[in-house]
């Protein structure tokens, strides 16, 4: 057994641990990832725990209006659904019409339907719309999309947001080759291109965390907002 091998079984093993111990089990969402692998969806959703996270960052900053800029099969939209208040409202932009198909049904298998706006396109077509239908200021702005074009998801949370606002950027480490500056892939090249921007930005404050586990090696990225210099 190779040694990546005996490192995934062990990042498997202590996120099972995690899961069963902090994550309480839940038939509903258990249900969301099954029907999304029936049909035949890529398995890239986030973790349990991830999910988890994700629902604790929306409380911890009193979100009332979420974006999240990927939809995919909408497990992570329910759980920042689900840590909404009553009002409160999720914006999920998904590019795959099929991908969309699924997710609605899943956000009616979970009941929170009424608290999601789901838009169906590119995020870079859609993103517009938002801004012209001024459902934001967002609080948290969740980016779960094509690497490529961080850059520009980056100037839209930015002209979506407030001072305050937490932005969450999803698969930044890419197994470690963030680091690898002459990179060939365009996933790789985009989030430099994207932490350089955040690094250029005196508005706003940043960090990067590594995380292993059932989804292998990667991270996220968080940014504050903060109020104009």
């Amino acid at each position: 057994m190779s040694e990546a091998d005996i490192n995934m079984r062990c990042w498997s093993r202590v996120d099972d641990y995690i899961v069963e111990t902090l994550v309480p089990a839940d038939p509903t969402l258990q249900a969301v990832l099954e029907a999304s692998a029936a049909a035949g969806l890529p398995a890239i959703n986030v973790s349990p725990a991830q999910g988890q996270m994700l629902a604790l960052f929306a409380r911890m900053v009193n979100a009332r209006r979420i974006l999240e800029i990927g939809t995919l099969g909408g497990y992570s939209t329910i759980w920042l659904a689900r840590a909404l208040p009553a009002g409160g409202q999720v914006v999920t932009l998904e590019a795959d019409s099929r991908y969309a198909e699924v997710a609605r049904g899943n956000f009616e298998r979970a009941g929170v339907s009424e608290r999601i706006d789901l838009r169906v396109g590119r995020a870079l077509d859609t993103l517009p719309e938002v801004a012209h239908d001024s459902v934001g200021p967002f609080d948290l702005i969740f980016v779960d999309a094509d690497k490529p074009n961080n850059p520009e998801y980056l100037l839209w949370a930015l002209h979506l947001s407030r001072p305050g606002t937490l932005i969450v950027w999803d698969n930044v480490i890419r197994d470690g080759e963030v680091a690898d500056a002459g990179s060939g892939d365009p996933r790789v090249q985009g989030v430099r291109r994207l932490f350089d921007l955040l690094a250029e930005d005196p508005q706003l404050c940043s960090t990067a965390i590594q995380t292993v586990g059932s989804k292998g090696y990667d991270g996220f990225a968080l940014t504050l907002v903060q109020e104009p210099a």
